[in-house]
């Protein structure tokens, strides 16, 4: 339903000037009830994290940028000369980290609030004892956008005020259904508040009037609802963390998985290179549950007969087979396979070994795309070997031309859990330089 025009809400925005320059434990709270006493209940105020920071003592020394941005990195995600996208420990994406050299000492920079939804709390508990006025105070900061040019301010922090406003279940005015739209009310507050802010002008509060029914008695959740979880990210992987995306996974939920995103994983695995322009590359793909039993079960007892032909105790061949459980308890198989396909033959054979090699690499270049293509689309995956050791049982159960070689099996499905944390690798280690 659309709102009446005598409903409509009536909005200012105005700047709080006169405010003094702010340093290391200073009072914002006391510095605005003297700059504004005029406050009324159900104002929002809209606080640049600039002076919150400063406030805070949330300033570095020195000249090395670099390295506070470093400091205050969780997750590097883009990468581009000089210019770093990375996530810091609050959950923001924002470029270097939310290190700021603007309107600070030369030779200092500013870091982000520790925790901004505590300042704007502080700020706001703190006008209410000094004016007895009932307040939101949002904290802001300056965030570009992926997909737009230009700067926009949106709130890294929140207090006694409502920060999303869910429409879903409503309808439009023509009656169709809401199914995704829930409104970023203190993103939109504090980009109003920059405009009568500015970034040049001094002025580093706005007071937002009319949108008392916003303001809440409480606290409330904050800013940090509006951090979107890691797996609810499409778009959680930049170009500077794509390939760390691809993780072992090796326990599942019981959630299906998209077929259709197995292909678009298959698509960017025959992306790889290959040699003499071939396409080396095949996967099998094991989407009913029938399918993937009969050939674990044919791969299983191929492995129990090959142990027990080595001497190995009945208990020891117990253990063993206990280790392809992660591809009989993931919701999906794919079996990669390589073909030789357009492949030289030469009269030495050393030369052959070699070739069939160039094909190898070329098939694990492939997977590994395809592994990296999953994780990118959240689901997980663990490339096991298994398949590699009785290539013609697999051929005989799936019914494979002779020219297809599996090259192990891969499980997949949707993380049960989180992946532990990979322990730390220095490339150095690994390099050899001449």
């Amino acid at each position: 339903m659309q709102m009446s025009e005598e409903h409509m809400p009536q909005i200012t925005v105005s700047g709080v000037p006169g405010l003094p320059e702010v340093r290391p434990g200073d009072d914002i709270a006391l510095l605005v009830a003297r700059a504004a006493p005029d406050l009324e209940d159900g104002d929002i105020l809209v606080v640049t994290s600039k002076i919150v920071s400063k406030a805070e003592g949330r300033i570095r020394e020195g000249d090395s940028r670099a390295a506070a941005i470093e400091e205050e990195t969780a997750r590097v995600v883009a990468r581009r000369g000089d210019t770093v996208i990375a996530q810091t420990r609050h959950g923001f994406v924002m470029a270097a980290a939310g290190v700021d050299a603007s309107n600070t000492s030369p030779g200092t920079v500013l870091l982000l609030p520790e925790d901004p939804d505590a300042s704007a709390g502080r700020i706001r508990r703190g006008l209410r004892e000094r004016l007895g006025v009932r307040v939101g105070v949002i904290v802001s900061d300056t965030f570009g956008r992926p997909w737009r040019h230009g700067l926009t301010d949106v709130a890294v922090g929140a207090s006694g005020v409502r920060p999303v406003e869910d429409l879903r279940g409503g309808a439009d005015a023509y009656g169709n259904p809401l199914n995704a739209t829930v409104t970023a009310l203190i993103d939109e507050i504090a980009a109003a508040g920059d405009l009568a802010k500015g970034k040049l002008s001094g002025v580093p509060v706005a007071v937002v009037r009319g949108l008392g029914d916003l303001v809440t008695d409480e606290d409330g959740p904050g800013g940090r609802v509006l951090v979107r979880p890691a797996d609810e990210d499409m778009f959680r992987y930049g170009s500077a963390d794509v390939v760390f995306a691809r993780r072992t996974i090796r326990e599942f939920s019981d959630a299906e998985v998209d077929p259709a995103a197995v292909r678009r994983a298959v698509a960017a695995a025959v992306a790889a290179p290959a040699p003499h322009h071939t396409t080396p590359w095949r996967f099998v793909l094991l989407e009913t549950p029938r399918a993937r039993t009969e050939l674990l079960d044919a791969m299983r007892d191929a492995w129990i007969q090959d142990l027990r032909s080595d001497g190995f105790s009945e208990e020891s061949i117990a253990r063993r087979v206990r280790r392809g459980d992660v591809l009989r308890n993931a919701p999906y198989l794919a079996v990669p396979c390589l073909v030789m396909d357009g492949s030289h033959t030469y009269r030495d054979e050393r030369r052959n070994a070699a070739e069939r090699e160039m094909f190898v690499v070329a098939t694990g270049a492939g997977v590994q795309n395809f592994l990296v293509q999953l994780a990118v689309q959240g689901l997980g995956s663990a490339w096991v070997s298994s398949t590699m050791f009785c290539r013609d049982v697999v051929r005989k159960v799936l019914d494979l031309p002779e020219n297809w070689d599996p090259m192990g099996a891969v499980a997949i499905g949707h993380p049960a859990a989180p992946p532990k944390d990979r322990p730390p690798r220095d490339p150095a280690d690994f390099v050899l330089v001449r």
